[in-house]
């Protein structure tokens, strides 16, 4: 039985190693309040300006992809409240004293992270309508999901099946 647990352990022992790299990371200033904001503007802030801006500038021709983003963003709110009530992990910082909390948590669930859940899916979405935006939402969904290990808000497999999710719902959606 201990070896069935031996690969388990060391994913896990990798997952706390990791956050814990990413989060003394926060020790700078500097670094912390630059992924403050990026984690802040990853609420939901920058996804809901850039919509109004596509609105703004190409009127209705963008209400199809507006409406797929918060069509997206519905389905992964739900989904991934769903899979925190059931799996409650609990956040890094709640569990290993080397890693301290440098931001706001919304929850107190770790799994899976919701912030990269949403900039995955929502970049995919902007991107099947506005390729050229790749410059603007690829480096900023990957800030957010930077910040969530550096914050210690979030766990790197955390991070991961956040972004895997994210991924899956907005190319499931393209199906409907």
């Amino acid at each position: 039985m201990n070896k069935l647990n031996s690969p388990l352990q060391r994913i896990n022992q990798w997952d706390v190693e990791l956050c814990a790299f990413c989060n003394r990371q926060s020790h700078s200033f500097s670094v912390r309040s630059f992924f403050r904001l990026a984690s802040r503007l990853g609420d939901g802030v920058f996804w809901y300006a850039l919509m109004i801006t596509l609105l703004l500038q190409h009127g209705t021709d963008a209400l199809p992809a507006v409406l797929h983003m918060l069509a997206v963003g519905l389905c992964g709110t739900l989904l991934y409240k769903l899979i925190k009530g059931k799996t409650l992990r609990p956040r890094p910082f709640n569990v290993y004293p080397a890693i301290r909390c440098a931001g706001k948590a919304l929850d107190q669930f770790s799994f899976p992270s919701g912030h990269t859940l949403h900039a995955a899916a929502f970049s995919i979405v902007v991107l099947a309508y506005y390729p050229a935006l790749f410059w603007l939402v690829v480096p900023f969904a990957a800030l957010v999901a930077l910040s969530r290990p550096i914050l210690g808000l979030h766990y790197p497999s955390d991070v991961l099946a956040g972004a895997a999710l994210g991924a899956l719902i907005a190319l499931f959606s393209f199906l409907f």
